[in-house]
């Protein structure tokens, strides 16, 4: 369990150290609001956004403190406004947030409130929770290793669906929306309960890589509402403060859930779950023949060319996302989408445009999206903007005009009106109220249709003088949520909220007359993405097997009129309406809050946690720091070694707040220990060294590709102890050190083992400048190409080295020797090999919660490495011998403890050669770590 639970710190360090490093360009100045609960830093030209932020989670703080807990240690919430992605967290490790500050256009994801308020309500809870988590066997963790220890203990003992379902509870509490009120929400579940898949509590949990399984967010809500609608509000605190403590046995919150609710952990959770399918019962049901169906595809967004033919996007778990031609059942790719963050498109007169996403060269926070356009007869695709931030793009009538959704860095919501051939911008749509627009629309030359949310988070359909930016709204305002507009006439048609469901609407623009679109097939699982042809309606539901697209006649389209407008339901919560933060928003009071320039030198080491490393014969620990902009990491280490018995003692630290990246560090190691005629000799080594870096994203299109080059002085000098310096001199050398990667991946689909398509290739050259002489140059590189089944796939790998005559240093052997063999660096090597990989069976099952097995996966492979050294026997006799070898790999996916990745795997090799330098037998099995090498 010792070594487990090292590993699993260590795994910590792995997540944490994942974060973006160096994002922001040198040239961003930062300010701050400080708080007691928050500091709040942002660029310039957010003060506004800031002091939102601050003053929602001031007001929030104290009232919903008592259902999690009374302790409070200040967060760093860093707020990223050049991003186009829609996100955010709460991490340990360093302790810190960051809010990504660019809305969604679909208003059913996460609701249509102020973006940064949402982030506040949702992420400031994360905070609560591990201010209130640090107890008990946690708090122990922390003391010993920190605030990854912390991290770990949590991870362990409080689930990811309680972290995120009491978010949402939260985020559903302190407003009129919140995603618990959000029928569209729940679309996952409600469609399971309709195709009677009954799955096991660890399925639903761990996912599958065949069956469609809802993530964790709103079992989260269910389990979390369900136990405060039934016991009291601080039911959770109670549970979840012994949980992290580990007060309650092996399984923390099981037991505890059970201590407090009276019933078992599976009573409980099916009762949570039991309650909510009771809310959606009018769903209707899939037809039984369904039930052993596994996961189809989505089909989304149609697009009429003609009555019988329709244009949607097709994605499942076996291919990325394809642009599809139907005509009558005969299905057609087209095209693949490339990498965006939405799926939306719009067709028109024989063409798709959509917004692409790509990184920017450089700085990790700042990406863009870039409207590509398709031409369906041709089938070529042409970039037609650079460097915007566009969104929900829409042709004109006549296909000459493009209206697209621009999102400033200060979060300001424009409509531009784009040349649809050269992208050049003809107007700005002047945004006088200072609403978000989503889902924009040509109703004529003149005017566009779009929906809109103010700034209490309402809703509305607006339609938009061009030239003056006048508004005529067409709707009154509602928390209900509107997405997915489409005209056909006079009439706008657009999904919208109404109750337990997301439903069809239409309203006549001329008359603002309401109506729900009905005649069409009731009691699915909502209504979306409408589009119409001369005598078709068509639109998508959800469905257990994916977005599945319906079709009516438009004769038997009846529109009824709507007297009321719209509300949202607490779905069979009524707590929500009884605690004192209920709807806290509607009453909060707008606060002036001083701002202050925040220094980015300010805590630059910022040591939070000690990690240990298990990797015999070295045993590590690292003390590692990292900065709130994460510009600046650091790491102490010791190292104790085995074999040898060495002592290292050593300093690591990386700027990367400039371009290119700046890393610096050194070691000592005392108690080295070599042989000679006989004896054991011992000496210390000092080694310094200093790089540079610079990591460039060329990612565009349908493919990620990055580059990156670096360079590094090292310096190292032995001095030999006491009892041998009359025999020994020391000795010094220095060595520069150039490395040059690159990498380029197409999309790859949920099952794809692999990218269809993938190069990998890696240059490092190491010559000495003084001291001695030596060199060592390796090339290795792997290139991934299609399989003979979809999920298959094929890999071709190969490596060179070469060691210059007479090289007097020891450079790291970095080659990858055939399998099977003990590896040595030899002065000439060069390998092929080639592995082909596959699916076996995919088995969703486990045992005990605690290891789960989603995919068994495959793979053959023939390896060869030829290698010559010269002086390498005794007698001086050079070396030159094939080592080959033959065999397969069995993997196994798998997810532990319900909730973390975690792939290993066996490998049998069959030596076809000797194997020179250790061994014996033919015939070697090993255990296989594998990591991701994108």
């Amino acid at each position: 369990m010792r070594r487990l639970l090292l590993l699993l710190v260590l795994f910590t360090a792995t997540l944490a150290k994942a974060q973006q490093f160096g994002g922001n360009p040198p040239s961003v100045k930062w300010k701050q609001v400080n708080t007691s609960a928050a500091r709040v830093i942002f660029s310039q030209g957010m003060d506004s956004v800031a002091r939102h932020v601050a003053a929602t989670i001031a007001q929030m703080n104290n009232l919903i403190k008592p259902t999690i807990g009374y302790k409070q240690k200040q967060v760093s919430i860093v707020l990223q406004n050049q991003t186009t992605i829609s996100n955010a967290y709460v991490g340990l490790a360093p302790f810190r947030s960051e809010f990504y500050l660019t809305p969604s256009q679909n208003s059913f994801d996460v609701g249509s409130l102020p973006w940064a308020q949402q982030l506040a309500i949702h992420e400031f809870r994360h905070v609560q929770q591990y201010n209130n988590f640090n107890v008990g066997l946690s708090h122990g963790l922390r003391v010993i290793f920190g605030e990854g220890g912390q991290a770990l203990g949590n991870a362990l003992s409080v689930p990811d669906w309680f972290f995120e379902g009491d978010a949402v509870y939260n985020e559903t509490l302190v407003s009129a929306q919140g995603r618990g009120r959000l029928p569209s929400f729940f679309n996952g579940y409600r469609a399971l309960w309709a195709a009677g898949k009954d799955y096991g509590w660890m399925k639903l949990r761990n996912g599958s890589y065949l069956d469609y399984t809802p993530n964790h967010y709103p079992l989260g809500y269910m389990m979390v509402a369900y136990g405060r609608e039934t016991y009291a509000n601080d039911f959770w605190r109670k549970v979840t403060h012994d949980a992290a403590a580990f007060n309650t046995g092996f399984y923390p919150l099981q037991g505890a859930v059970k201590r407090y609710s009276g019933i078992s952990y599976g009573s409980f959770r099916n009762a949570a779950l039991n309650h909510f399918k009771k809310q959606f019962k009018a769903d209707a049901s899939t037809p039984a023949a369904n039930t052993s169906q596994h996961f189809i595809a989505d089909q989304e967004y149609p697009a009429y060319v003609n009555d019988s033919t329709i244009i949607y996007l097709k994605t499942s778990y076996k291919h990325i996302p394809q642009f599809i031609i139907k005509t009558g059942e005969k299905e057609k790719v087209i095209a693949t989408q490339g990498i965006t963050n939405d799926n939306y498109f719009n067709f028109n007169n024989g063409k798709i445009v959509y917004a692409s996403y790509r990184p920017d060269l450089r700085w990790g926070y700042r990406n863009y999206n870039e409207l590509m356009v398709f031409d369906v007869a041709t089938g070529k695709e042409k970039r037609i903007t650079r460097k915007t931030k566009y969104f929900s793009p829409a042709f004109s009538v006549d296909g000459k005009t493009i209206v697209a959704v621009q999102v400033a860095p200060t979060g300001k919501s424009e409509l531009h009106l784009l040349d649809a051939q050269t992208g050049s911008l003809i107007a700005t749509v002047v945004n006088k109220a200072n609403l978000f627009y989503s889902y924009p629309k040509f109703y004529d030359a003149n005017t566009l249709i779009a929906a809109v949310r103010n700034d209490r988070g309402e809703m509305t359909l607006a339609r938009i003088d061009i030239k003056t930016g006048g508004y005529n709204f067409l709707l009154p305002w509602s928390f209900a949520p509107i997405a997915f507009t489409h005209i056909s006439g006079d009439t706008v048609y657009f999904s919208r909220t109404a109750g337990l469901n997301d439903k069809l609407f239409a309203v006549k623009v001329g008359s603002k007359t309401v109506f729900e679109v009905k005649g069409i097939p009731e009691n699915l699982i909502g209504y979306y993405q409408p589009a119409i042809s001369k005598n078709k309606l068509a639109w998508t539901s959800f469905t257990a097997y994916g977005y599945r697209l319906n079709e009516a006649d438009r004769d038997n389209v009846i529109f009824t009129p709507v007297t009321e407008n719209p509300k949202l339901s607490d779905i069979g919560i009524q707590a929500l309406e009884k605690d004192s933060a209920s709807n806290l928003l509607a009453s909060m009071q707008p606060q002036y809050l001083p701002v202050s320039k925040y220094s980015k030198a300010y805590n630059l080491f910022n040591f939070h946690s000690i990690f240990p490393t298990i990797n015999d014969p070295n045993y590590s620990l690292e003390l590692a720091g990292q900065n709130v902009l994460n510009t600046f990491q650091s790491s102490i280490l010791f190292n104790y070694n085995r074999d040898e018995g060495y002592k290292q003692f050593g300093y690591e630290a990386t700027y990367g707040g400039l371009f290119p990246y700046i890393s610096a560090g050194g070691s000592y190691i005392l108690d080295r220990r070599g042989f000679y005629q006989g004896q054991n000799i011992y000496y210390n080594e000092t080694t310094l060294h200093a790089g540079l870096q610079v990591p460039l994203n060329f990612s565009a299109g349908k493919h990620y590709t990055s580059l990156s080059a670096a360079s590094s002085i090292n310096y190292s000098r032995n001095t030999f102890q006491q009892a041998f310096r009359s025999r020994f001199k020391d000795s010094y050398y220095t060595y520069l050190s150039n490395t040059l990667s690159f990498s380029n991946q197409s999309q790859q689909a949920k099952q794809n083992i692999n990218p269809h398509f993938a190069q990998t290739i890696r240059l490092n050259y190491k010559y000495a400048v003084a001291g001695r002489e030596a060199s060592q140059f390796l090339a290795t590189g792997s290139f991934y190409l299609p399989g003979l089944a979809t999920n298959h796939s094929l890999v071709l790998s190969g490596a060179y080295q070469h060691k210059g005559q007479n090289s007097a240093i020891g450079f790291s052997n970095d080659f990858p020797f055939s399998y099977g063999y003990s590896a040595e660096s030899l002065d000439d090597m060069q390998r092929a090999a080639v592995s082909y990989h596959f699916p076996i069976a995919y088995p969703d099952a486990g045992f005990g919660n605690l290891l789960y097995l989603l995919r068994l996966r495959g793979n053959v492979f023939y390896d060869y490495t030829h290698a010559t050294a010269t002086n390498f026997f005794a007698n001086g006799r050079a070396l030159e011998a094939n080592f080959r070898s033959v065999g397969g790999a069995l993997f196994f996916d798998t997810r532990i403890f319900n909730q973390e990745s975690v792939s290993f795997g066996v490998r049998y090799s069959r030596l076809l050669d000797p194997d020179l330098f250790g061994g014996t037998g033919r015939d070697r099995i090993e255990i296989v770590l594998p990591v991701s090498i994108f």
